[in-house]
């Protein structure tokens, strides 16, 4: 539920703004061509690997049934932000309200943590697969995979409703206050608030762990294991393709939790809006757009999957 203080002296609904990147107009035209590029890369990078995985049976397998998972959080947790981060980039500074704010904080937080969970559910199939190949299509069946996706968005929502639910009922000074963001992200608005925010930057921190911290030590055990096995192989074309299959989301996984962990599990002390935001920069659009790229150009399967689906559109159109 979603609350404000009604008596600070406010004369209109209360809302927020964003902070222009730049006062040039020339400046501003490039962020918006930029940004709309990267955006548009990231809805057909992602896309396409959904429609492959899809399309082609012999990727129904679990792990490109959660990499078709992920690709399909990319394009709604980018979606959530960047559509009204480009109309404040061109236009004058428009307002949000506090309900829409709080919405948007929601399914941000909500995104982001479920895009979390699936790296480590994702890090324990690899796991299954290298150190117990002969029982993997016994464990990882279609309907534990679909549990581990539900159990992650489940979880996800819990936490996301409760931290914000738990943000917006703290007062707000002034009727139209100004988010030094592009998005309503929980450190830049809890900073607006005229209260003791104690508590709250407590909170942020539990679900920063929870969120953070317990699966990437997950994940970090279940690469100890993998390693191990890896290394047990005789053959050196057997630890390279071992290797290869968890490469892609290792490095997906260190680009993730590295840049999150720097904007909510730091101290505030040792922050700086500016930071934060160029940060969030990375983890709204690199991450997204590289996640399909590694996953494609490191994965013969999905590159072979994508080859054969273009030449089969070709060839369609030519008949």
């Amino acid at each position: 539920m979603l609350a404000w203080n009604p008596g600070l002296n406010q004369s209109g609904p209360a809302e927020f703004v964003f902070r222009v990147f730049t006062a040039v107009p020339a400046l501003r035209v490039l962020l918006f061509l930029l940004f709309l590029l990267l955006y548009l890369l990231i809805l057909c990078g992602n896309t396409a690997i959904v429609c492959v995985v899809c399309t082609r049976s012999s990727l129904r397998t679990p792990m490109y049934f959660f990499l078709s998972t992920l690709s399909s959080l990319e394009i709604c947790y980018t979606s959530v932000v960047v559509p009204l981060m480009l109309s404040n980039i061109l236009g004058a500074q428009k307002p949000i309200s506090l309900a829409g704010c709080g919405a948007q904080m929601f399914f941000f937080v909500t995104l982001g943590s479920t895009d979390c969970f699936l790296l480590a559910v994702m890090a324990y199939d690899r796991y299954v697969a290298i150190c117990h190949p002969l029982h993997y299509t016994l464990i990882m069946t279609h309907r534990l995979c679909v549990q581990m996706v539900v159990g992650s968005v489940g979880l996800a929502l819990v936490l996301s409703l409760q931290l914000t639910a738990l943000i917006f009922t703290l007062p707000f000074c002034g009727r139209r206050r100004e988010i030094n963001h592009f998005l309503c992200d929980v450190p830049p608005v809890l900073r607006l608030a005229c209260a003791d925010i104690r508590v709250h930057q407590a909170v942020l921190y539990v679900v920063g762990i929870l969120v953070l911290t317990v699966p990437f030590l997950l994940i970090c055990v279940s690469y100890v294991f993998i390693a191990s096995a890896i290394l047990r192989i005789r053959s050196a074309e057997g630890r390279r393709r071992a290797f290869s299959t968890c490469s892609s989301h290792l490095t997906v996984v260190l680009l993730q939790y590295g840049c999150c962990s720097l904007v909510y599990l730091r101290p505030r002390s040792s922050t700086s809006e500016d930071e934060d935001r160029q940060i969030a920069l990375v983890y709204t659009f690199v991450t997204p757009l590289l996640n399909p790229l590694i996953y494609t150009l490191r994965n013969k399967d999905v590159k072979g999957a994508l080859r054969n689906a273009i030449i089969s559109k070709a060839a369609s159109e030519s008949n």
